[in-house]
């Protein structure tokens, strides 16, 4: 009994032990969703959780048409638009398709997933409130113009721009117009949401910074005459937002006025993302730039091949961001060095989400794709298989040592003994001896 009692203890501890290990591969994977275009409603583009160290495909889903929207990723379920019409709802886990919805044109705009229910907007000129579970239309809107811009939630309320000129804020529940600010040409810009307001660009040249409850505009700040496709970022009371005009902006959040300016040799339809005091930006002077967010001073830039018109994504110290060229880039944040790339078949215009270890990004060759890291699961997968051995060396064991108890306990017939048969008990240790003795002498401390 004492003996069984030793392997069943050894065992616990091993499991004990090795359980701990899979607790903390499952920590390591753990983050938050990624629920609406650049992660949250200021914009910020920051996410959490480990950076992804190789780019192995896990998955990728073709839809029917170029993927230029970007994905939100909520409760393992990634949400995106596509070319060919249709809203797609993915496992987040193997791509399999859950549902799709079917509007009445491209999907460029990239869908907010906000309490079971999933709005985007359609170049059928309208925004749609879709159920999250089974793809079911709740309410759309109907605009004047196609709706590229993104969806952005506060406070029971929807902001979205048109290209009808007008930014608009909906009753998230119903789909009911609470008010409509009319800009001086469409809005392609997505807007965000800080400070009780709400900041928008439009192809007027302008950027805009509304009151949020009434859409009355308090500032407005001109960039030249020429569009502003880029959506704004507000951090620490600074909006950071491109211009086609080749320029970069932050300006103050209250009053609009210009903070500082940085110039870049392209247009700047990419987004900015800011995390810990720096701004990430592409340009189609083909760069990726970090820029120090205070003073604009260039703290580093990295070339691709083509335009950089997706928004970064930032994870731990890495940039993630497509390229015209083909390629989903991963950069050291710090320096700007390349840490990979993975080529698909189609321009990436579409804006890195990053969670759970996993990259989500569409491509213009009609493509999803789901990039992650070997690591985690190569962990997984070893503790798995461990844990099967120890299982069944502890199984054997507990038999081996039944079976030896059983022969000690029965009563021997015959021994030899100076060449004749007799009783003799001792011979049990005999054969004990014989069969521990392969195993080495430390298999005497576990049974003996």
């Amino acid at each position: 009994m004492k003996i069984a009692l030793a392997i069943a203890f050894f065992a616990v501890f091993c499991l004990s032990m090795f359980s701990g290990l899979a607790l903390q591969v499952k920590a390591e994977q753990s983050s938050a969703d990624w629920p609406m275009f650049r992660a949250n409603t200021m914009h910020t583009g920051e996410g959490t959780g480990s950076p992804i160290l190789s780019p192995k495909l896990l998955w990728n889903f073709t839809t029917g048409n170029i993927v230029a929207s970007s994905p939100a990723v909520v409760n393992g379920v990634v949400y995106v638009g596509s070319g060919d019409d249709k809203v797609y709802a993915l496992n987040a886990t193997n791509g399999k398709r859950l549902w799709n919805f079917t509007t009445g044109g491209p999907v460029y705009s990239s869908p907010a997933v906000i309490s079971g229910v999933v709005y985007v907007g359609s170049y059928d000129d309208s925004v749609y409130a879709l159920n999250a579970t089974d793809g079911a239309k709740i309410w759309n809107y109907v605009t004047v113009g196609h709706v590229v811009s993104s969806p952005d939630l506060a406070n029971g309320m929807l902001y979205i721009g048109s290209e009808d000129s007008n930014v608009y804020a909906l009753n998230a529940s119903d789909g009911a117009k609470l008010w409509n600010y009319t800009t001086g040409g469409p809005v392609d810009s997505s807007l965000a949401f800080a400070y009780g307001m709400v900041y928008v660009g439009s192809d007027d040249g302008n950027v805009y910074g509304l009151n949020a409850t009434s859409g009355a505009r308090v500032w407005n700040r001109l960039t030249g005459p020429i569009f502003v496709w880029s959506s704004p970022t507000v951090v620490n009371g600074i909006v950071y937002v491109g211009s086609d005009n080749d320029n970069f902006y932050a300006l103050n959040a209250t009053t609009g006025t210009q903070i500082w300016y940085y110039a870049t040799l392209g247009d700047v339809g990419s987004s900015p993302a800011v995390v810990g005091g720096v701004v990430y930006i592409g340009s189609d002077d083909n760069n990726v730039y970090a820029l120090n967010a205070s003073t604009g001073v260039k703290i580093w830039n990295y070339t691709t091949s083509l335009y950089v018109g997706s928004s970064p994504a930032i994870v731990d110290g890495v940039v993630y961001v497509g390229s015209y060229d083909d390629c989903v880039y991963a950069l050291n944040a710090e320096n700007g060095n390349q840490l990979w790339k993975y080529t698909t078949l189609g321009q990436v215009v579409s804006s890195p989400a990053v969670v759970n270890g996993v990259v989500y990004v569409g491509s213009n060759d009609y493509g999803i794709y789901a990039l992650g890291s070997t690591t985690a699961s190569a962990s997984l997968t070893s503790f798995i298989i461990l844990l099967i051995v120890i299982s069944a060396v502890t199984v054997a064991a507990v038999i081996v040592v039944a079976a030896f108890r059983k022969r000690l306990k029965a009563k021997p017939k015959f021994a030899w003994e100076g060449g004749k048969t007799s009783e003799n008990s001792e011979i049990n240790s005999f054969h004990v001896n014989d069969l521990i003795q392969p195993f080495g002498e430390c298999a005497y401390s576990l049974f003996c």
